[in-house]
């Protein structure tokens, strides 16, 4: 972008918090990208011109007609916990972040209605305090936004019990505003979220949402350890299958991964496989029986009133699991994997023993179209990108889903194509191609940067 084009722009955006200085907009240019060795380099330097910082909607519909009106490219931003560079600018141009707009707008039995800005843990605490909580968050729930979550996440903790993200159910409402010469705010419900939902940012910038909620349970934390890996992988899996017993974590660790995780190494004795849940309370009593019945051993319990002190087992587990680890050694990498719904886990054991070492096996346990499946976050340690696409192809040719986190196109982490739905939205809401352009295949950027 030309310094005329970027003065231009400030002046524009007078009455609206800017970022200007290039340090701190390079630093909000950023995610958790780095975690891939393919990705890092491709999208080294990449930054956005300027911030912007709105404080409330009528600020985001003066931003976009601004962006409009010069064919500025836009990224959104949450809290930039995303892992696939999907807020980082390619385009350079406006960044958008959002979390000045972190207003609670109500808070009802079963459903919130907030800003895109809120964060996770905020919003978490404030439901509790009427009976409820969030159904599902990343391990990055203490920053991470609302917004950032259901434009660029998943599932998480909490997906044994409620599914994935994009199930029907799990977001009822958002607003977006429009990147059109006038910018409008549309609503959407009901099935028509899915045109917005995990879209990465490129149909429209989320101002609010509506989530329902879960019971809020008093959640233990439970640590047990097993000999062998099958053997675990198979006590999570009744775990999950056993319904009379209430979960909101069920995750299965291959050892050597548990080195990693130094503040828990006195609850993990070398060599052995761990367990690492949350249960409500009420269903505790019938936990040992099942322990038992897999030869287990539990080696750590935190009652849920202390579950406010200290370390906290959720921050173990999903990707923080590779943050731990990549803070010993930088080398590892890792793969986002959906195995087949199947109880007696042969294709987990499969893997586990034809990769051993290269591909450590950590599980999460989630529901999938009603059933209980083993996810994965295998660690992998990084030779090659060659070898690492073997790896990728080779769980592909045995029935693994591979959502691959080495991609910033949309259609190759896991989607294939982009939803028609979405596709049809993007350009009704973004006709000049202006939003998080250069993540998709199909769409073109329709201005010369």
């Amino acid at each position: 972008m030309k310094k005329i084009d970027l003065d231009i722009l400030t002046t524009a955006f007078a009455g609206i918090e800017t970022i200007a200085d290039p340090a701190q907009v390079a630093k909000l240019s950023q995610d958790y990208h780095t975690f891939s060795p393919v990705l890092a380099p491709k999208l080294e330097g990449k930054v956005g011109d300027i911030v912007v910082r709105p404080a409330n909607e009528q600020e985001v519909l003066k931003v976009a007609a601004i962006c409009a009106k010069y064919r500025v490219p836009v990224t959104v931003r949450g809290a930039g916990t995303g892992n696939y560079g999907q807020c980082v600018p390619l385009h350079g141009g406006v960044i958008v972040d959002m979390t000045r707009m972190h207003e609670i707008v109500w808070l009802k039995p079963g459903v919130a209605r907030l800003e895109a800005g809120v964060k996770l843990a905020a919003l978490d605490k404030q439901a509790r305090g009427i009976g409820w909580e969030m159904r599902m968050a990343p391990s990055t729930y203490r920053t991470a936004t609302i917004g950032g979550f259901i434009a660029g996440g998943s599932g998480g903790i909490g997906s044994i019990q409620y599914g994935l993200l994009s199930d029907r159910g799990n977001l009822l409402a958002l607003r977006v505003v429009t990147l059109e010469d006038e910018p409008r705010i549309v609503e959407l419900r009901g099935d028509d979220v899915r045109k917005v939902n995990h879209a990465w940012g490129i149909n429209g910038i989320i101002t609010q949402l509506e989530i329902p909620l879960g019971p809020a349970y008093p959640w233990a934390e439970v640590i047990i350890t097993f000999e062998d890996f099958i053997t675990a992988a198979k006590f999570g899996q009744a775990l999950g299958n056993a319904d009379g017993m209430i979960k909101k974590l069920i995750a299965i660790f291959a050892s050597p991964i548990p080195q990693y995780f130094h503040a828990l190494q006195e609850y993990i004795p070398e060599g052995v496989h761990p367990a690492f849940l949350m249960v409500a309370e009420s269903s505790l009593e019938s936990l040992p029986g099942l322990v038992q019945q897999y030869g287990g051993q539990i080696t750590y319990q935190k009652p849920a009133q202390e579950a406010g002190k200290g370390t906290h087992l959720a921050e173990f587990t999903w990707n923080h699991a590779t943050l731990h680890a990549r803070t010993v050694d930088t080398s590892i990498t890792y793969l986002q994997s959906m195995f087949p719904a199947d109880s007696s886990l042969q294709l987990v054991e499969h893997m586990y023993h034809y990769f051993g070492d290269e591909v450590m096996m950590h599980l999460e346990f989630l529901r999938v179209n009603g059933k209980v499946t083993p996810g994965a976050l295998q660690l992998v340690r990084y030779t090659t990108e060659e070898r690492l696409n073997e790896i990728i192809r080779y769980h592909e040719e045995q029935g693994v889903q591979i959502a691959n986190p080495h991609t910033y196109i949309i259609e190759d982490s896991g989607r294939k194509v982009i939803d028609s739905e979405q596709l049809k939205f993007k350009e009704m809401v973004d006709p000049y191609g202006l939003m998080n352009p250069g993540k998709s295949k199909v769409l073109q950027f329709k201005i010369t940067s």
